[in-house]
Parts: C-alpha cells; structure tokens; sequence
C-alpha cells in the first residue's frame, strides 16, 4: 500500500472555511455534546463540532447550518467531546505487535496519536528495521509518529547489538515524512562527557527542527543532570519520584510519567502537581512500554488518564497532560491535541470524564471504533524475510553452555546478583553466598540463573550470571528474544537442562517467549519479527500472553507483570546490576565486574 500524506491545514484551507461559514456542507457535524477544551480547560456543555476534510471546522453551540443532505450526523447526547488521546513515549514492538496490529488494539481505547520510538528493531536490524516500522506506521487511520533511535547499543563498549545505528543515520531519517525527533538518549553518561556521536545525533535533530528525545535515568540531580540537560533531550520519563518531576519541569524539560504494563511512575510524581502546584503543561503522561494483555484486557492511554486522575488529578488536568501537552511538546499543537479548528478531528465520545468510557472513536473525520470494537482496516507491511530470520545461535545449546564453574578448592563463593524490583524498570545490586555442587556455582533459595545468548552474529557466546526475586521453584527455566536493547536472548531458570530445552526451542520458532518445566513446554508466544513482534491478531498474542503470565505463577513466581522485568535484564543502561553479551554490568559506574568474589 502506498503512502498518502495525510492533507496538510493549508491544502484544506478554503473548504474549512467555507464550512464554518455556511457555504458548504459539513462532512461530519457531532451534535449536543460537552465541549472538553484543554486550551482552556473548560467542560462547555451544549455544543456541536462540524467536521470536513477530516479536520475540525467550527465549534460552537449550534452547527445546524453546517448540515447537509449528505453529512453525516452523530448524536452526542450530552456526552463528552474529548481530544484523542496521545501516548507521547512508547515502543511498539513491546506490545509483541506490529505497528498495524498495535494500533487495532489501542484504537478502540481512544489512541489516535502515538510518538514511538522503534529502537527494539534498530538493534536487530538497524537503520532498516526503523524504516520499516516507520512506513508501516504511516498507512495506519490514525496518527503514528516515529522518534528516530539514538542509541543502538545503548552503552557502547558494554554490549554488542546486531546493527549500530550511527548520527549519518539519524541525519538520513530527520527528511523522512514520519520522523518526528529523535528517540530516548539513552546514552547519558555519553551526553554528559560530550561524546562526539551523541552530540552529532542531537545537533542533527536539532538542526531539522525536531525534538530530542531524553532518558536520564540516575538519581543523580546534580552537575551530571545539568549536563545532560544543557546537551539538549527535551523530555524525560526515566522519572520515580516527585523530586524527579520537579527537577526536570524546573530544567526546562517535559516530565513524563508514565504508567506501562510493569511500570508505576505516575502516583509518585504527579503530586508535584496535586500536591506542590507546578504548572500542569509541563507534564505529560505516556506508557513507555505495555505488552498485548495490558492492552486487550486494561487499556492504554485511557488506563493512564484514569490512573492520574484516580491519584487526584483533576480529570481535566489529567487530559491535558494526554493532549494538548503532548501536541505543543513535539510542536504539533496546531495539529492535533484538541478540538479546535483546523485540527485532525481526532475525537472520543464518552459519557463519563472520570472513568473514561470510549464509546465512541474518531480519527481524522471518520469513525475508527464503536463500544470497544474497530470499525476501519488497519494495513499491514509485507514484512521481509530477512525480518523473519534473526535468531542465529551458532550451534544447539546444552545444559553445558549454563555452567558456571566455580573457583578451585572453594566450598562456598560470594556471586554478585541482579535484583529484581516489582514495577520498577531499575534492579538492585545484590550480593550471595552461593553453593559450590562438583565444582558448579548453583543457585539457591531466591537466587537462580540468569544467561544471556548471543542471537545475532552466531558467536555461539553464552554469558551467565544470576538473579533473585522472580521467586521460582522446581526445575524450570524462561527464555525470550525480547531482551531490551540489544535483543540477545535472555534466559532465566533453576535448571540447566530446561535452559537449553527453551533456548533451543526459540531458535527452531525464530524467536519470542517460551517457559519449560520438567521438559515440558508451558507456554509460547512466538514472535517471528525480528524476534521481538507477531503480525498476529492483538486478541491472539494477548491470550498466549496471558498463557505465558499464568506458567510463570506456576512456577511460583507472584511478580506483577514479571515478564517486563525478565526483558529489561539487559538493559545496560538503567542501574544497578545488568547483564549482556559482554558480562555483568554496574550501571552506577559503567564499568563491567566479577560474577564471582572471594569470600571475605
């Protein structure tokens, strides 16, 4: 399917103004509702919105004139006129979707706009992933704009990744026509000591106009914070705290707080506005990151608009940080956003502003969804076989490749461990005396093994460490090619020959998430796009999802949403403890260590 630019204000011009003159006929009037206007934070009832060219043409208390025999006539019926909803930080491929299939599953929760930033796919594909992702996303009926990726890897020099993305890439894809900005700088120890790639990233979005993505994620808000700050990321959502919010708005910068499948970062912030006053449009509510059961059975940006308010925003508050906020950062606020002239129509009828039913969805003047079911095709890419074929582990895997040997003569050794923390993206540091067993570290109690596969040179590399807090028993073990950012496999287990059994298992399905216990298969998601996505139904990965969540409580693990923290494990640059394809990471320092220590 071929791209067609969405008609621009200008190019539509003279028919909006003859509509909202009288002079021609509306495409689309909405009549009798309660105008949301987030430019003034108003709820003004009575009032009606004539729509053509898929854009708002008037609004006010009576659009009669603007009927014509062929315009198409919604009744409100006192509900509310809301904004679409606008995601303004997220990843699609954590949805296990393709940028088509996401958007079928979010449309019929009011999200009509999203800003995602495709750097799970850079890293398994590079600068030919992202384009992909990009060109998908702009044949779908509502708005999907793409942050180019800054940082694949994340941390150079603490992590491989199957391609590198490089500042004449981003400078290639600022002139491409979805490209909005430039993705989370995730690297911010690299803004902070000037490194000369960030900077050529940054000053290449900045050159184009267009925003820089920020990901700061160090508690740290002294003269490293100003650096980042000063190197030009205009937004950040790495943010747990009020002093956080705070620190940022106060810095220039957006705060965004967001509330995905696994992450809860909105109630500990959002008093900065409740509580403290600050000014709300500088903030901004997204998900960063919500697999397939959150949004088939919980919702979107809806389930986050709800989440602020039921933490004491007020609801219009709560929406202006899901519209408007969102529109004006990224410089689309005479755009989309709101319900004013000129702008896409892009629309949800609801009949209750604090608990947020859609009932109604309009994107750019025509209607997308109906009580929760999708009422336009959403096209999909024929995705290539190259995009088919990523997981390359050199040789099948036995119980061997999980060995850790121990050091000799030591009875007992002291192991660094990663530390999983429930709803949060950040690990702890943790340190275990472990049992040697004929001359093997193993695992005990909590701790039990973690192993990162290399998945995309074929190196055959294993890298093997530990974890704690998943709170597994019996002999089982989890593997996933989702393994944020570098996207090797992560496997996470108590027994090594299951390890191997789910290793292999997903290089035989090209990729995806798959749990063993006694040699038994309990459940697999498979993800046959670059290891990371399904161009499957939304309801259909969602109920293998939901498979996969239910094999991990059987296996004892409790953890809400534990399948987030299982993917992030490898995610170099959020502290404390991570692992990759190179060995343990300190992210407080940056620097690799031991697994092993000498017992004191």
């Amino acid at each position: 399917m071929e791209y067609t630019p969405f008609p621009s204000w200008p190019d539509t011009t003279p028919r909006l103004i003859a509509v909202a003159a009288g002079r021609e006929a509306a495409d689309m009037v909405i009549r009798g509702g309660i105008w949301v206007n987030v430019h003034s934070r108003e709820a003004l009832p009575d009032h009606d919105v004539a729509i053509a060219a898929g854009r708002v043409a008037f609004v006010g208390p009576d659009a009669s004139y603007c009927i014509g025999p062929e315009t198409q006539v919604i009744e409100a019926d006192g509900r509310y006129m809301i904004p679409g909803l606008c995601d303004a930080h997220m990843h699609i491929e954590s949805g296990m979707l393709t940028p088509a299939e996401f958007a079928r599953a979010v449309i019929p929760h009011g999200t009509t706009s999203m800003f995602t930033d495709p750097h799970e796919i850079a890293n398994v594909l590079g600068l030919e992933g992202v384009r992909l992702m990009h060109d998908e996303a702009l044949m779908q009926p509502v708005n999907i704009f793409t942050q180019m990726p800054s940082c694949a890897p994340s941390a150079p020099g603490l992590e491989t990744t199957g391609y590198e993305i490089t500042a004449e890439d981003v400078a290639e894809a600022m002139s491409w026509p979805g490209i909005i900005g430039l993705g989370e700088m995730m690297n911010f120890p690299g803004v902070i000591h000037s490194d000369p790639k960030m900077l050529a990233e940054i000053a290449a979005t900045q050159r184009a106009g267009k925003t820089v993505g920020g990901h700061y994620a160090s508690p740290d808000l002294g003269s490293d914070f100003a650096a980042y700050v000063a190197g030009g990321p205009a937004d950040d959502h790495e943010g747990t705290c009020e002093d956080d919010a705070i620190a940022r708005v106060r810095q220039g910068m957006r705060s965004m707080m967001r509330l995905g499948s696994a992450w809860y970062d909105v109630e500990s912030q959002i008093t900065a506005v409740t509580e403290k006053g600050l000014d709300p449009r500088n903030f901004i509510l997204c998900t960063d990151d919500c697999h397939s059961g959150t949004l088939i059975n919980d919702g979107h940006m809806n389930r986050v608009v709800r989440h602020a308010i039921s933490c004491g925003c007020d609801p219009l508050v709560a929406l202006q940080m899901a519209t408007i906020n969102t529109a004006t950062h990224f410089g689309l606020e005479r755009e989309i956003g709101s319900i004013t002239p000129g702008r896409r129509a892009d629309i949800i009828l609801s009949s209750d502003l604090t608990s947020l039913p859609i009932e109604t969805v309009i994107a750019r003047g025509q209607v997308v969804a109906e009580n929760g079911t999708v009422t336009v095709d959403c096209p999909h890419l024929d995705w290539p076989a190259k995009a088919r074929n990523t997981v390359h582990l050199g040789h099948e895997l036995s119980s061997t490749d999980f060995e850790i040997t121990a050091p000799a003569g030591a009875n007992r050794v002291m192991a660094n461990v990663i530390g999983v923390v429930e709803n949060q993206a950040p690990t702890r540091a943790l340190k275990s005396e472990l049992p040697i067993i004929e001359g093997l570290v193993e695992g005990e109690g909590e701790v039990c093994q973690i192993a990162l596969v290399e998945r995309h040179r074929a190196t055959g590399g294993v890298t093997n460490a530990f974890v704690s807090g998943f709170g597994y028993q019996g002999k089982m073990a989890m593997a996933s090619t989702v393994a944020h950012d570098s996207h090797h496999m992560i496997v996470v287990g108590t027994d090594r020959e299951q390890m191997a059994l789910a290793a292999n298992r997903l290089a035989e399905v090209g990729g995806g998430i798959t749990i063993f216990r006694d040699g038994e298969e309990l459940a697999l998601v498979e993800l046959p796009i670059a290891g990371l996505m399904s161009d499957n139904p939304a309801a259909e990965v969602a109920a293998k999802a939901e498979k996969m969540v239910e094999a991990m409580k059987a296996c004892g693990c409790e953890l809400n949403n534990a399948y987030m923290q299982h993917s992030l494990l490898a995610l170099v640059v959020i502290p404390e403890l991570r692992i990759s394809d190179l060995g343990l990471v300190d992210v407080r320092t940056f620097e690799k260590i031991d697994l092993l220590e000498p017992l004191a």
